[in-house]
């Protein structure tokens, strides 16, 4: 910020270099989505789908609904290499900051209804209490403190984990655990994991993926 004094009055000049981040544009994003960016990375919904879907098969996670901020810190993580994965981290290397705005602007507007495969219902039952009471006797405080109520997210730290693909939850939590993913900006998440059992974690990451999504939101 400049200000300046001319005339008795004060001029005030936001340089937006830098210091305004510009909004994602979804139609842009689209584009990217379908046809890729050009400079050589592969388009987004050969593993998301164009709708955001993604694939519990194959791992790759739902990305429609979730909050535009967060989708863009994890593909900028992606970019500069606080989170790795050897798929995501050379498409992410060809998007510009504008690039990425667009594309998270674009899947947090898709609005996919999940499709969950039953699960046991000891297990649901064994998930369901760690989401919403935790497991104090080890100091696991419930996901819900952080992910809101029904797990649905808090802006664009805390994602929605409602209806997400539970391979990709337990995927995540075990690099969590194993401190393979370390891109917590409040380092929560390495402390919680390193807590879980293997059972916590499929139990958990099975409740999960049955909890109604909240739809797409920017």
């Amino acid at each position: 910020m400049i200000i300046t004094r001319r005339g008795g009055a004060f001029a005030v000049l936001l340089l937006a270099s830098g210091l305004l981040q510009a909004a994602g544009n979804a139609d842009r994003g689209a584009t990217i989505v379908m046809q890729g960016e050009g400079q050589g990375g592969a388009p987004c919904l050969a593993c998301h789908g164009n709708d955001g879907a993604g694939n519990d098969g194959a791992g790759f996670p739902r990305l429609a609904g979730l909050n535009a901020g967060y989708l863009a810190a994890q593909l900028r993580d992606y970019r500069e290499g606080r989170r790795t994965n050897v798929i995501m981290a050379p498409n992410a290397a060809h998007l510009s900051d504008q690039q990425i705005e667009d594309v998270a602007a674009y899947y947090a507007m898709q609005n996919v209804v999940a499709k969950p495969a039953e699960q046991p219902a000891d297990l649901l039952a064994q998930g369901e209490k760690l989401v919403k009471q935790g497991d104090w006797d080890n100091y696991i405080v419930p996901c819900e403190t952080c992910h809101g109520p029904g797990a649905q997210g808090v802006g664009a730290t805390f994602p929605g984990l409602s209806g997400q693909h539970p391979s990709y939850l337990r995927q995540q939590l075990e690099a969590w655990k194993n401190g393979t993913r370390t891109n917590d900006p409040n380092q929560l998440m390495l402390a919680i994991a390193a807590r879980l059992s293997d059972e916590q974690i499929q139990a958990v990451s099975a409740y999960l993926s049955q909890l109604p999504t909240s739809g797409g939101k920017p």
